[in-house]
């Protein structure tokens, strides 16, 4: 039966370029120094019966979240000394005398940190109620690192993250957790945990993982790729729903082609072709009640929901998605920009969370923020600049929210226990490799396979610990 046009379906030569990207994307990037000790079948023993079905989805913040504005300390001693740091980028506190001044930090608190007060941006009362009801975590001060690093290390350059401060330097090092090779080098973390566990997936006609955001790092392995989709779902080709153009684009793309480019091209067309149409069938019947916000970054995370609906359909046990929301590379206007992005993402995230619900699926999925860097303790007049440590923040089911997680540093300039490598650019006290490996272990990493994985987590935990790298999760 013809297939009926859809509005985002490709013409021929889009679709052409599209495929191109698809079958460059997908290529090997492991370099020598990674070789990935892949048995899928093995790892995929060691998952546990009944354990049906697990997602992951990464949120990227683009351009280096000014995250101590996001998570600030509200307790009075503290919070004098992050005043006085950040200066006129400081944001007013809690006040009791006022408690419903919409520019006030939003009062949490959380055990297991110097001091228990800590405050939220005035933006994010969706989150702060999130974390009040225990589903969703801070991870403080968390950046990419080879090894635990002190001052004096970062003063001699030794066992420094190659591009440090550097946007595409440190975005790639989040994404692979290699940050001693500069560029993509071995693929993404999200990537090689697909490698490991492909064959959990070994019914489905879809990439483990997909992205509302193109093609990316993250979810790059040695066989594993991005299946890029869109909000309204898979793009199909112009003219495949006409039968005479159908039978003379399979014709082609089902001759044997002794040409390696030619003969790679056309598997990967045809992939394509057969995975968007499968893609769209599976979500086509689901609906999502749920309000979300009529932001594209919304209507991603409203597409994510689809898909995790459509799962069954789809033949997952496991699934990762990738959304990035950028704008935030705030050199200038930082209070009034994040007054506008932060609001975003706490209402988005929300309405992700209650269509879980709706779904039944938040104890499956566990969301959570990534970003370039952290940003400047200090003020350069207008704004903050490049750094290094910030905080994130995980969302789930699974999530032991309600808690601050890491080592929340002092906000302030100079010595003590803070760690301030210049300007208050924050030497992080977690590292990338924890953070990430405590969702990978989640997700069905084994502890055999964790270092294949993150090749640097032994610097930061022993994969054969009973305890996991932050206790985040359950």
């Amino acid at each position: 039966m013809p297939r009926k046009r859809r509005s985002q379906d490709l013409n021929r030569r889009e679709f052409i370029g599209q495929a191109s990207c698809a079958a460059i994307g997908s290529t090997a990037l492991f370099s020598s120094l990674l070789s990935l000790r892949m048995t899928s079948s093995a790892a995929a023993a060691e998952i546990p019966e009944g354990d049906d079905y697990k997602a992951l989805v990464c949120i990227f913040l683009a351009g280096g979240n000014d995250s101590f504005n996001m998570l600030a300390p509200r307790q009075s001693d503290a919070y004098a000394q992050y005043a006085l740091t950040r200066d006129n980028i400081a944001l007013p506190n809690y006040d009791l005398n006022d408690p419903t001044n919409e520019n006030n930090l939003l009062p949490i608190s959380s055990e297991g940190q110097a001091f228990s007060e800590f405050g939220l941006h005035p933006g994010v009362g969706k989150m702060r109620d999130l974390y009040d009801e225990g589903h969703l975590a801070f991870i403080a001060n968390v950046g990419t690192l080879i090894r635990p690093t002190t001052l004096e290390d970062y003063q001699a350059r030794n066992f420094l993250p190659q591009g440090l401060f550097s946007h595409s330097d440190q975005v790639t090092h989040w994404q692979t957790s290699v940050p001693s090779v500069r560029g993509a080098g071995p693929g993404g973390w999200g990537g090689r945990t697909a490698d490991l566990l492909a064959s959990l997936n070994a019914d489905a006609e879809i990439s483990m993982n997909i992205s509302l955001s193109g093609l990316n790092v993250f979810q790059t392995g040695e066989n594993a790729f991005a299946y890029v989709t869109g909000r309204n779902g898979a793009t199909e080709m112009v003219s495949y729903d006409d039968p005479f153009e159908q039978a003379a684009i399979d014709s082609m793309l089902d001759l044997e082609y002794k040409n390696l480019f030619q003969s790679t091209f056309a598997k990967n067309s045809r992939r394509y072709i057969d995975s968007s149409i499968a893609f769209n069938e599976a979500i086509s019947d689901v609906e999502i009640t749920t309000l979300f916000p009529p932001t594209t970054f919304g209507e991603n995370l409203k597409a994510v929901a689809r898909a995790i609906a459509a799962q069954d359909k789809l033949k997952m046990k496991r699934q990762t998605f990738f959304v990035k929301r950028g704008g935030w590379d705030h050199h200038n206007e930082v209070l009034n920009n994040q007054a506008a992005l932060l609001p975003e993402i706490s209402e988005g995230i929300n309405s992700f969370w209650n269509a879980l619900g709706e779904i039944g699926m938040q104890d499956k999925v566990v969301l959570f923020s990534a970003s370039d860097f952290g940003r400047t303790l200090s003020s350069n007049g207008v704004g903050s600049d490049h750094a290094w440590g910030g905080n994130q923040f995980a969302l789930g089911g699974p999530v032991k929210g309600g808690r601050i997680y890491g080592t929340y540093p002092e906000i302030s300039l100079g010595s003590g226990i803070n760690v301030d490598s210049g300007r208050g650019r924050l030497i992080p006290t977690t590292s990338v490799d924890e953070y990430s490996a405590e969702l990978a272990c989640w997700f069905g990493v084994g502890p055999g396979e964790l270092d294949t994985v993150f090749p640097n987590i032994a610097n930061f935990y022993d994969p054969y610990s009973l305890d996991p790298p932050l206790g985040f999760l359950l």
